[in-house]
């Protein structure tokens, strides 16, 4: 995985979502997104926010529903999501 990805993803994060106090290098990879008292503890609203600027930043179609929770987990699932798209099939 590209080492830069994450960083992308984490700038992306604190630009799209207005988070003045946040620094994107003191977002850990692993740390949830969402959910009160976890993480970042964004919302439904932010995750839409932020998934129409991951497409847009990197290319990629983010799917609805379900599928799209396991992907928003942390950015390091979100990195992982985008090097799977990225990658044409063998």
């Amino acid at each position: 995985m590209s080492a830069s990805i994450p960083a992308q993803i984490k700038q992306v994060i604190v630009d799209e979502l207005n988070l003045p106090d946040q620094r994107p290098e003191d977002i850990d990879d692993d740390a949830p997104l969402f959910g009160e008292g976890e993480g970042l503890g964004l919302d439904s609203l932010d995750a839409l926010q932020l998934a129409v600027a991951i497409e847009e930043r990197f290319g990629v179609r983010i799917p609805e529903g379900d599928e799209s929770r396991s992907i928003f987990r942390s950015v390091n699932t979100i990195a992982a999501f985008i090097e799977r798209s990225r990658t044409p099939a063998p």
